[in-house]
């Protein structure tokens, strides 16, 4: 294996969860996180080495999936313009299950930075405190004070009928 090739076995994996806790779709992060690592590889010569490389191919895939988003904006989504409204089995479920989801997520929209991303990582992406306090250039303990904040703010969003 080649240097890059051990790059690729080791990071993989934490930088598609990464990608995932942005995007919450398997293929669009994979898709993400190939590139990413395409543009790591062509500039790996530029790499120099004062953050972690897990932090920087952090930072590679991050980018790449804004300038996805922002190319994505004017777009229709293939999903919605290629579903068959009939193709949803129970409707009334799905509306319910939407509309939470949509709750959730304007209540995560509201939160501060660096709570809405913290909150992101660890619960979409799966992602140990270690490497979310690594990816702010903080420590694990930062990471979990950040994260039970955040889940507290959310809980007395969540209980405010305001919304």
């Amino acid at each position: 294996m080649d240097g890059f090739d051990v790059i690729y076995t080791e990071h993989f994996t934490s930088v598609y969860r990464y990608v995932y806790s942005l995007c919450a779709d398997d293929m669009l992060a994979e898709e993400i996180t190939q590139e990413a690592f395409y543009k790591a590889l062509k500039s790996l010569d530029k790499f120099d080495g004062r953050c972690r490389l897990y932090v920087w191919l952090c930072q590679i895939a991050k980018n790449t999936y804004f300038s996805h988003l922002k190319n994505q904006k004017h777009q229709v989504p293939e999903s919605e313009a290629c579903t068959p409204s009939h193709s949803l089995p129970n409707i009334e479920a799905a509306i319910v299950d939407r509309d939470t989801a949509w709750q959730l997520h304007k209540r995560l929209h509201r939160l501060q930075e660096p709570y809405k991303e913290v909150f992101s990582l660890r619960v979409f992406g799966e992602l140990p405190f270690a490497k979310i306090g690594e990816l702010f250039g903080k420590s694990d303990s930062w990471a979990r004070l950040v994260f039970f904040r955040a889940k507290k703010e959310l809980r007395r969003d969540w209980d405010e009928p305001s919304l």
